[in-house]
Formats: C-alpha cells, structure tokens, sequence
C-alpha cells in the first residue's frame, strides 16, 4: 500500500511539472509564464519529494529531503519575484512577448 501511495506522488508530481512546462511554452507573455511555472515547481517538488520521503529507509534520508524541501519553498517565491520584478523595471509590460529568434539574430 505505502509503494501505491509513493509512487502516485510522484507520478503526480511529475505530470504537474509537464504541465508547468507546457504552461511556459503555451502561455502568452512572461508573467504569465512565470506564474505558471512558480505556482506549479513548489508543488511538484513536495509531491515528489513526499513520495520519496515514504521510500526511504532511514530518518536521515527523510530529514534531507525535508531540508531541501524548506530550501525550494524559501527559494522558489524568492526567484519568482526577483524574476518578475526584474522584467517590469527593465520595461516589460505585459503582453508583450520576447522573441528569442530575434535576439539569437541580433546577437550573432
């Protein structure tokens, strides 16, 4: 029972983050993007890594995992706003779209 509960977790988990990747590709401008991914990478990774908690053999092992857990939880909302924050002091607005065949042709 506990290895149908894991790996459901992390079945989930790695659907949600499919679908935070197909929410980046399909989604129109980039806050809508990045709100895609940050609402969807915090609670993939607690799937996933709740799902690997229940597979562990010892209490250290869940202990590191609940560690790394707290670092992306801390992180992830951090990353997001810096990112976020970023693109509208450099003038982003929203529908606006970056082109990344043009810059790779400006650039070269």
């Amino acid at each position: 029972m506990l290895d149908i509960v894991s790996f459901s977790l992390i079945g989930l988990g790695c659907l949600l983050g499919l679908i935070g990747g197909i929410g980046i590709l399909r989604l129109p401008d980039t806050y809508a993007r990045l709100h895609a991914v940050g609402v969807t990478d915090t609670l993939c990774t607690f799937l996933i890594l709740t799902g690997l908690a229940l597979q562990a053999d010892s209490y250290i092992h869940v202990a590191k995992l609940s560690l790394i857990f707290m670092f992306l939880a801390f992180t992830s909302p951090a990353s997001s706003y810096a990112l976020a924050n970023n693109a509208w002091r450099w003038g982003l607005r929203h529908k606006q779209k970056i082109h990344v065949q043009s810059l790779k042709q400006d650039g070269s």
